[in-house]
């Protein structure tokens, strides 16, 4: 995806309330990533599942004014490959989907494309298979209708659902 389209999705989901964005850097999606971190508004993590689980005590946070403690709302947004969302399922599924905390994943979807390296070959097969088995409703990201996707995903994280964005990588290196 152009690195303009990148910088254009990242702006538009900090205009349209994604505050959080924690993750785990790919290359798939480091013009996006590189907005953020020009922004500071971006968390670099170690782990895909540590990423979730900082980006849902984000969603989740309590502000207290005088003596009433009340939900502030703190949209979330997680970056990864797929290699690393296959990892995260256990804590998507026992955190994320079981106290139903929204938020969106950007995943970077290495082997797209037949002739990616073979470690991303598998992986990059299964993936619409691991999205639906998880009941996570996706759609995949271009350059000519990325605001429609990314307003699908703002719906639905205001109806209190998770999604998945997905980018798929157009390049080997």
């Amino acid at each position: 995806m152009k690195e303009i389209i990148q910088r254009k999705i990242f702006d538009y989901l900090l205009k349209n309330k994604i505050y959080n964005f924690v993750g785990v850097p790919d290359s798939t999606m480091k013009y996006f990533i590189d907005q953020g971190l020009k922004r500071n508004k971006i968390l670099i993590t170690t782990r895909e599942d540590e990423a979730i689980g900082i980006a849902a005590g984000m969603s989740l946070h309590f502000e207290k004014t005088g003596d009433i403690l009340s939900k502030s709302q703190s949209n979330s947004l997680v970056f990864m490959q797929n290699a690393g969302f296959a990892n995260s399922i256990s804590i998507i599924t026992s955190l994320v989907q079981l106290y139903q905390i929204p938020m969106i994943f950007l995943i970077g979807w290495r082997g797209f494309r037949e002739n990616d390296a073979p470690e991303h070959t598998k992986i990059g097969k299964i993936q619409p298979k691991l999205l639906h088995a998880l009941s996570l409703q996706s759609m995949i990201l271009n350059e000519e209708d990325w605001k429609k996707s990314c307003n699908w995903a703002l719906k639905l994280i205001k109806e209190g659902k998770s999604c998945a964005l997905i980018i798929p990588r157009e390049f080997i290196d």
